[in-house]
Formats: structure tokens, C-alpha cells, sequence
């Protein structure tokens, strides 16, 4: 038999290559081939999957300090994960975030010098964000827009939040107040209309629009084509091709609930395995009471306990593989 694994990463736990070798594991153990395909769902993690970093570049960071942002240039094809350039992580997290200052010039730096070095093809990874100043840092680092002509610029979303509602749904991850909170919607709306009167563009009604704090707004009103990220990736991996012919594709995450349906590695993979007709099997941290059911799933947590699954996640993705094509195939 032949085995796909296609799993998203395991925040705080394990990195989707990582879990993609341990269900490798299993299967070449139990004596089936394995094709390894790391997903990433235009989070953290969307560089790696796409053949990693070839290049630095220092940049400014989200608070205004300089950082080394890795990102990558093959083939006219870059690709740029915001996070390295304006990530939450760089901010010292919700704890040492400014939501009111954060900002994405840093990445707009990156794609700047992207297409400086004749990239045809941008991809930007938008997940992981300290900022909710809806791409206007960005925007303003790119500089003369003349230059993107004939750039096709793909950003990889990995929520379908609306634009002004970023900063409600994502604000208090971020380390903004309630205060602070209703004060980025109100900025947001303002740069709506400012989008609409300097683009022609209305950023309001745009699934996908309010990833990363509005950065995926502001790049679509300048031409840039929102996509799902796990979708996105799913493309350039060519996982239809890897699944004609597969027994069974192996996918993952650290919690499988309703958001893993929407524009997520699970719900994506699971959508291309229905289309080939082949087998599908989720390996997940946790599962939420209200997706159980949902798909054949098995949780870590459950049939190994926390504290097992937190600090041997890879052992323990190994063996609930191993355990359930013993008893499947």
C-alpha cells in the first residue's frame, strides 16, 4: 500500500516535518510506502513547505527594531512569511505586543526586494501577525506600485475574517484591550475608505480580507488574489498528483475543531481525498466535542494523555498510525 502524509504542524509541539516523518515511520515499519508532503496553511510553517528559506534579509521588525527575516527566491518564484518580518513571536507575544504601533513595514520591505530581484511570482504567508494596521505599513514600504506590473501576487490566508472584523476576532490575541480594540475598528474602517478613494477597491465585504490584522486587505486592493493557504499550498505540492493511486492520506494537527474546515490544512486535504476517493485519517492534539464524529480522527490526548502527547508528540503520531493501519489494512 501507499500512504500520503499531509499533516499541518503541531503548534508549540512538533513542526508539520517532523510529524510528516513520524507517520513515514509507521507506514515503511508496517511495510507501505510513504510519499512525505509537510502542509502549512499560510501560517507559520507555509516557507518550509514550500522548499524553505534561501535568503535573509534584515528588515524592520514589528515594534521598529531591525530583524533578520528569512525568505525565499527560486525560479522567478518567491515566497515571503510575514511572520518572519512582522510575527507576533518578534514582538515578544501578546505580552510584549503594542497592537496600537505594531506594524507590517517589514514585510512590505520583503516583497519590495523580492521583485527588485525579479521575482514574477509572490507568494505571501500571512498568518502568525502582530499587527492590525491592514497592510498600510506594507503598502508603504513596497513603494511606486508601476513596478509590481505583470507580478502576479498570490496571498495565503489562513482565516476568512472580513477586514474590520480582524480586529475583534484577533485584537485580544494580539495584546490589545477592549479599548484598544474598538480603536482599530475604527482605523480600519477609515483605511477602507482610504482604499476605496486611492485604489478603487472596497476592502469591506472581502472574505479573507482581515488576515493578518488587514494585511491581506491592503494587498488585495493592490492587486494582490486572496487565497487559502492551504489550498495554495496544496498547489504547488501537487498533492492531487501524490494522491492518485494513495490507500490512504494521513493528516494532522494540534486541535481539530470547526475552524479546521475553513481554509485549513485538514479540511483541505480532506476535500482533495474525496475528490481522488481516497482513504482519509486525521491525527490531531485534541479534538473538539463538536467535530467529533466529523471525520476519522484519533487524538493524542485521549489515547495517550497530555503530558505524553505534548512532550513525545512525534512517538505518539507514530504509534496511533501504526495502530490504525494494523487494524484497517
Amino acid at each position: 500500500m501507499r500512504v500520503v502524509a499531509a499533516p499541518d504542524k503541531f503548534r508549540s509541539s512538533a513542526s508539520a516535518q517532523e510529524i510528516a516523518e513520524s507517520i513515514g515511520r509507521a507506514v515503511t515499519s508496517w511495510g507501505g510506502l510513504i510519499d512525505l508532503a509537510p502542509m502549512a496553511d499560510g501560517g507559520e510553517g507555509t516557507l518550509e513547505a514550500l522548499g524553505g528559506a534561501n535568503r535573509t534579509m534584515v528588515v524592520q521588525g514589528p515594534l521598529g527594531e531591525s530583524v533578520e527575516a528569512e525568505w525565499r527566491l527560486s525560479g522567478g518564484v518567491a515566497v515571503i512569511e510575514m511572520a518572519q518580518a512582522s510575527g507576533l513571536l518578534l514582538a515578544g507575544g501578546a505580552e510584549g505586543n503594542l497592537p496600537l504601533d505594531a506594524s507590517t513595514v517589514g514585510t512590505g520591505q520583503l516583497i519590495l526586494q523580492a521583485v527588485e530581484q525579479g521575482a514574477e511570482k509572490i507568494i505571501v504567508a500571512v498568518g502568525g501577525s502582530a499587527t492590525t494596521d491592514g497592510g498600510l505599513g506594507a503598502l508603504e514600504a513596497m513603494g511606486s506600485l508601476a513596478r509590481y506590473r505583470g507580478v502576479e501576487l498570490l496571498v495565503a490566508c489562513d482565516v476568512r475574517t472580513r477586514f474590520v472584523d480582524a480586529a475583534q476576532v484577533f485584537g485580544p490575541q494580539k495584546g490589545a484591550s477592549a479599548a484598544q480594540v474598538n480603536l482599530l475598528s475604527r482605523r480600519l474602517n477609515r483605511l477602507a475608505q482610504v482604499y476605496q478613494e486611492r485604489f478603487g477597491f472596497d476592502v469591506l465585504a472581502l472574505n479573507r480580507a482581515g488576515a493578518a490584522g488587514g494585511l491581506a486587505g491592503g494587498l488585495a486592493a493592490v492587486g494582490g488574489q486572496l487565497v487559502d493557504g492551504a489550498d495554495l499550498v496544496a498547489d504547488e505540492l501537487l498533492l492531487d498528483e501524490l494522491l492518485e493511486g494513495a490507500d490512504l492520506v494521513v493528516t494532522g494537527e494540534g486541535c481539530l475543531d470547526e475552524s479546521s474546515f475553513e481554509g485549513k490544512v485538514v479540511g483541505g486535504v480532506a476535500a482533495y481525498a474525496a475528490a481522488v476517493g481516497v482513504d482519509f485519517l486525521v491525527v490531531a492534539g485534541r479534538i473538539d466535542s463538536k467535530v467529533a464524529g466529523r471525520v476519522t480522527a484519533v487524538s493524542l490526548v485521549e489515547e495517550f494523555g497530555e503530558k505524553t502527547a505534548m512532550a513525545k508528540t512525534g512517538e505518539c503520531v507514530e504509534a496511533a498510525v501504526g495502530s490504525y493501519l494494523r487494524e484497517h489494512f
